[in-house]
């Protein structure tokens, strides 16, 4: 599967941004989707995950009540809603895919989009 993430942009603290994963496959939905987040000079950061049906997210604790995953597999795309941004927010945001349904765990993905950039500016 080929996964493109867009949707990032610049955007105030306090403001939202919708981010998008493209996929390309038609066995889309036998995966799950994981967004995840790099800031410059950090670690890699795990975001949330979503079930291959949809019906069970995950969510990195820090994440919890400010951002949603959801997907739809009719259009190949699963999205990351981003509410109540912060500075700290900025990151190249990826999305991945892997085969396992360990929704919790950051490893075993796969294949990995390229990356938006979001810039939170404070």
């Amino acid at each position: 599967v080929q996964l493109q993430a867009s949707g990032g942009g610049l955007v105030q603290a306090g403001g939202s941004l919708r981010l998008s994963c493209a996929a390309s496959g038609r066995t889309f939905s036998s995966y799950t989707i994981g967004w995840f987040r790099q800031a410059p000079g950090k670690e890699r950061e795990f975001v949330a995950a979503i079930s291959w049906g949809g019906g069970t997210t995950y969510y990195t604790d820090s994440m919890k009540g400010r951002f949603t995953i959801s997907r739809d597999n009719a259009k190949n795309t699963v999205w990351l809603q981003l509410n109540s941004l912060k500075a700290e927010d900025t990151a190249v945001y990826y999305c991945a895919a892997k085969i396992s349904r360990q929704l919790g765990s950051p490893s075993g993905y796969d294949y990995w989009g390229q990356g938006t950039q979001v810039t939170v500016s404070s």
